[in-house]
């Protein structure tokens, strides 16, 4: 009787998770990051053949481990992505909190591996860099801060976040690693950046750098040294950036062909810092140009598809992941051919490092998990009162 009055009710159902996965994610995102996963294989292939004879292990030792760890940063990259944005923002602050106190045990327990840095702990058969999983962590917890403060009678995030980059940027730049705490200030700035800073502040923010950057060339051997391997004009071809920048222009546009570089039996770090100068020279600038894309695509569809998205948090989060994502991406290619000094930063899910590779899995996991689609309208509606 009641259907007949009133009509049957109606019955919610509960799309599958991998079904809604597939339809709401990003697909030439993820179709990027998984190609430039296998690129990172193919140049492994030709980069890390050197350093195993070097250190008498199997040649294809270290590809062997690239391909572990990639699929471990694979699955983690996928299961993140099928997090609820209230799922991430719990993994991000939880893993922050974990990263960061294994930041504050470096002094006491780390290692330098010889190069001059303690940022890494040595696990036997493997090492750990807290740092690289601290990036991803504290963008998440930026993020909610800048976020909880635009709410109504809300804490000052903001300023808490600052205080937060402040104590993470002094704490990597003590070990020291100069890079890492340029890309943690960088993420913050642009996050400030989009939650409504005011311009002031920003070149308020930029002097303070500048002076950070100042002190430190003068109370930082190791700093004030790549500084001037940088400035001269006359390039060592001895170094790894005059083998690099070799390499680069006896490439040219299609390569010296598969397995005849010569640059990575010189460069100690052809298969993590200078892979690119292992990718131009075999392969020729088209593939670089390749790669170039393939970052740029993942980057900018991103941000276009976050300029969408009302949730302030996730646009927040997002804008800061796809930003230290980009950066990284760029910083590494820059030192190659020169245009930055060099920063000992990997070029993300291509450079072998099993805690980069993984480090980037979560951090895409989290940017495609904020850059799904969700039923909502667009923020234009809300600018211009549409649809009303």
């Amino acid at each position: 009787m009641t259907e007949m009055v009133y009509g049957s009710m109606p019955i919610r159902v509960t799309e599958p998770v991998l079904p809604r996965w597939w339809r709401t994610i990003d697909k030439w995102s993820l179709t990027s990051i998984l190609v430039l996963f296998g690129i990172g294989l193919l140049l492994g292939l030709a980069a890390s053949v050197p350093l195993a004879q070097r250190n008498g292990l199997e040649p294809f030792y270290y590809v062997q481990r690239q391909a572990f760890f990639g699929g471990m940063a694979i699955i983690a990259m996928l299961a993140t992505s099928m997090m609820t944005p209230d799922m991430v923002r719990r993994l991000g602050v939880i893993g922050f909190l974990g990263a960061f106190a294994a930041l504050m045990l470096l002094p006491f327990f780390g290692t330098d591996f010889g190069k001059g840095a303690v940022r890494w702990f040595s696990l036997g058969f493997a090492s750990f860099q807290p740092s690289e999983f601290l990036k991803p962590g504290f963008v998440i917890l930026a993020a909610w801060l800048m976020a909880a403060s635009q709410e109504l009678n809300g804490p000052p995030g903001k300023t808490f976040s600052f205080l937060l980059t402040a104590v993470i940027v002094l704490m990597l730049a003590l070990q020291p690693d100069f890079g890492q705490a340029a890309l943690v200030l960088f993420a913050w700035g642009v996050m400030y950046f989009v939650a409504g800073a005011p311009i002031t502040l920003i070149v308020g923010i930029v002097g303070i750098v500048v002076l950070g950057g100042t002190f430190a060339y003068g109370a930082s051997e190791h700093f004030a040294r790549r500084i001037d391997g940088f400035l001269t004009p006359d390039l060592d071809p001895r170094t790894q950036l005059g083998y690099a920048a070799n390499a680069i222009q006896e490439g040219g546009f299609f390569g010296v062909g598969v397995g005849e570089g010569q640059v990575k039996w010189s460069l100690p770090d052809a298969h993590t810092d200078f892979i690119i100068a292992v990718a131009a020279e075999e392969y020729g600038l088209i593939l670089v140009l390749c790669i170039i894309a393939l970052y740029g695509t993942v980057t900018v569809r991103s941000l276009f598809r976050l300029m969408r998205e009302r949730d302030p948090f996730i646009r927040l989060g997002g804008t800061g992941l796809a930003c230290i994502f980009g950066v990284q991406a760029m910083i590494n290619m820059g030192v190659a051919v020169r245009l930055l000094p060099a920063k000992g930063m990997t070029l993300p899910f291509v450079s072998y490092g099993g805690s980069s590779v993984i480090a980037a899995g979560i951090t895409l996991g989290m940017l495609l998990a904020f850059t799904r689609s969700r039923p909502q309208g667009q923020i234009g509606d809300i600018l211009f009162k549409r649809g009303r």
